[in-house]
């Protein structure tokens, strides 16, 4: 598949009406998803409607569809790492115009709030922050429609269809140089990890880090840290196939919990004489949470949680580990303003300063989604990325 070749010869002519296109649609939590035709409205004013082009899969989809959580968000369209070509826009946009390619946010960026305004304190913006009721920023109603009945979004993206709408605050304009079918990684997992390390934890040269799951997340941690020159990276994982791929991202030593006579934190406390400076939790297991603070060092160890957890969402710590001077820190997509920041991604991708490819395992066509599902719970991919029929 060339990497970014589409163009605006390929969309289907009905601006400003509605498009009918498939759409991967999960109808129920664990239940597979079914390819349905399903009805995109044209986009409100300050909206995007865009032609995707690929998607990968990420872990937080897989939490969601499996979730049980109420009320219950189905049927529903999941998906929100992706690229895309915009195919319209809606009154008032005059940042995109159709052609563009872009990348889609999870989280947008309103640019005027007092979170965004803001230099460094936060990237939660107060307008356009996670969306968690499956329906647009714009008007809190839905897009998508199967036989006039509407059909739930997912953080206010929902790739998972060849045609998706979303707030233009919640997409990133990018070079037209960037191949589609690898920088989609960028507008979640990749940068996430990235940021974790330069952001949120600042690592500085000479340090020692942790990294708890080598996923997509825990590896570009791996490199971020890396980059700024951390001088041990150890790495921890139950999947002994994970130790390999892990050096090529930089991580230094290896730990497989299930062949330890120890603990994990009193093995990293011995290799790094007391504790790390820097640990990450990438996992979503909140008692993991626990364990990355236990190895952190006393007086200036930072712990950044990364993971989205499956169950138990409650974090528990005894008080002594913070008032010896740990901190712990929350990190949503690695601290980046998605709209002001990801283009210096994209460009650092460019200049093959930061690896990306290399977290792709595999190349599914649409048709095959379920197939991406099987493979993340079976904790056999890094990144499937996705590629519409269109």
């Amino acid at each position: 598949m060339s990497s970014s070749s589409s163009s605006s010869s390929s969309f289907v002519k009905n601006p400003g009406g509605i498009i009918k296109c498939k759409a991967a649609v999960a109808w129920g939590a664990g239940e597979a998803m079914r390819i349905e035709e399903v009805e995109v409205s044209p986009p409100l004013p300050s909206e995007l409607r865009i032609k995707v082009f690929s998607t990968s899969l990420c872990r937080s989809d897989v939490t969601a569809w499996l979730s049980n959580a109420q009320p219950p968000l189905f049927p529903r369209i999941f998906g929100h790492e992706a690229s895309g070509i915009v195919e319209s826009v809606g009154e008032g946009v005059t940042e995109f115009v159709q052609g563009d390619h872009v990348l889609t946010l999870f989280i947008g960026e309103c640019m005027s709030c007092k979170h965004c305004v803001s230099t460094k304190k936060t990237n939660i913006c107060q307008q356009l922050g996670l969306e968690r009721k499956g329906v647009m920023h714009t008007d809190q109603t839905t897009r998508f429609f199967i036989k006039g009945k509407p059909v739930f979004h997912y953080c206010a993206v929902s790739s998972f269809s060849e045609y998706t709408v979303v707030h233009s605050g919640c997409a990133v304009k990018i070079s037209k140089d960037a191949p589609l079918d690898k920088v989609c990684l960028l507008s979640c997992g990749t940068a996430a990890g990235l940021g974790a390390a330069w952001n949120v934890a600042d690592v500085s040269k000479g340090s020692t880090v942790a990294i708890f799951g080598l996923g997509t997340v825990g590896l570009s941690v791996a490199q971020g840290a890396k980059i700024r020159g951390a001088s041990r990276i150890i790495g921890v994982d139950t999947n002994p196939e994970k130790n390999e791929k892990a050096k090529a991202f930089g991580v230094t030593d290896f730990i497989n919990p299930n062949e330890l006579e120890g603990t994990v934190q009193q093995v990293i406390k011995q290799m790094t004489d007391g504790g790390a400076d820097y640990s990450f939790e990438c996992i979503g297991d909140t008692e993991m949470v626990t364990t990355a603070l236990q190895s952190c060092c006393d007086g200036w160890g930072v712990t950044v949680t990364l993971g989205v957890p499956k169950t138990k969402p409650e974090v528990t710590a005894h008080y002594g580990l913070l008032i010896t001077g740990r901190t712990l820190r929350g990190s949503l997509f690695g601290g980046w303003k998605p709209k002001s920041d990801l283009p210096s991604l994209i460009d650092m991708y460019l200049k093959d300063e930061i690896m990306v490819d290399d977290l792709i395992t595999h190349n599914l066509p649409f048709e095959d989604i379920n197939t991406a599902f099987d493979l993340m719970v079976a904790g056999k991919c890094l990144r499937c990325v996705i590629h519409m029929s269109n």
